[in-house]
């Protein structure tokens, strides 16, 4: 993003950016540019400029830089005239990450987007290393649990309802034990790719733990869910898994649960409902879907 009130400088930078084949977005007002970097589709690097109408870039700055306390991270280059070594030093108290004095150096431009690219890449791969599992590139616990009380919350505030869907796969164990733990692996990913393949662009997976995964599906009653966990249970067991040992059939028992079905909604009660309706999965003879409900339980087999 080019944050610029100058006419000159957005055309002479814009052209810079367009030579180099750099997708950007163009803003010549402070706080039109503080809207658009809360978007999700924010753009990772911003370029701009200290005196801006609406929101200076050293407040622009401040503001962004708040957000990185939630996860997100946005690289800035502070384009300005000020060249005093006390304006450095106030550009990067607020917060950016370099600074560049105009009239603006093409080969330095270049230079520092260069920089900021590697160091976004690389932020964005520690980013992906803490949030997801190593082996199947679902969320991790930690982050399907983080996912879950945001839907709850979310649920609170809109009124609307929500389920999710915990998956465990059917005798793991004695495929680890029969062709060992790198076949299980194989398996693993292959039925987490399976998982999600189907799923909304919304709905959100995550490894639960071992052989477990979790999904939340927004906006689904029990019945829908129920009906969509089958759905994706029949997509897991269609086919057996070919790892380099074996052609591997797997199956999947579900537990379901929706968030309409509990007074006083908390994770906990979520997740010990799912897991009850998990076990009468297994219980009645796995590779099933099964609904937890307070009277009755939904069945799909």
């Amino acid at each position: 993003m080019l944050v610029e009130d100058s006419a000159v400088d957005r055309q002479q930078i814009g052209a810079y950016l367009r030579e180099w084949n750099l997708d950007f977005v163009v803003m010549d007002d402070g706080a039109d540019a503080w809207k658009a970097i809360q978007c999700p589709d924010a753009p990772s690097v911003v370029l701009l400029d200290w005196v801006l109408p609406g929101l200076d870039g050293i407040e622009l700055c401040k503001r962004i830089r708040a957000l990185g306390a939630n996860g997100t991270y946005v690289y800035l280059v502070m384009l300005t005239s000020r060249d005093k070594k006390q304006d450095l030093l106030t550009a990067m108290a607020a917060g950016a990450d370099d600074y560049i004095v105009k009239p603006v150096d093409p080969s330095e431009l270049k230079a520092r987007i260069l920089v900021a690219k590697r160091i976004v890449d690389l932020q964005q791969s520690l980013r992906f290393a803490a949030t997801h599992d190593f082996l199947t590139k679902l969320l991790n616990r930690a982050e399907i649990l983080a996912s879950l009380k945001r839907e709850v919350s979310r649920s609170e505030r809109e009124q609307k309802p929500f389920a999710i869907i915990l998956a465990d796969l059917d005798h793991f164990k004695k495929i680890n034990d029969s062709m060992g733990h790198a076949a299980g692996d194989i398996v693993l990913r292959e039925i987490a790719e399976r998982l999600k393949a189907d799923l909304r662009p919304y709905d959100v997976i995550g490894r639960y733990g071992g052989e477990e995964f979790l999904i939340i599906l927004p906006n689904c009653s029990l019945e829908v869910a129920t009906r969509r966990a089958d759905e994706i249970r029949g997509l897991v067991c269609r086919n057996p898994i070919v790892t380099t040992f074996a052609r591997v059939p797997v199956t999947v028992s579900m537990g379901v649960t929706a968030s309409g079905s509990i007074s006083n909604l908390t994770i906990e009660k979520l997740l010990q409902q799912a897991d009850e309706a998990l076990y009468l999965a297994k219980k009645s003879g796995r590779n099933r879907a099964q609904g937890f409900a307070a009277r009755e339980t939904l069945l799909i087999s």
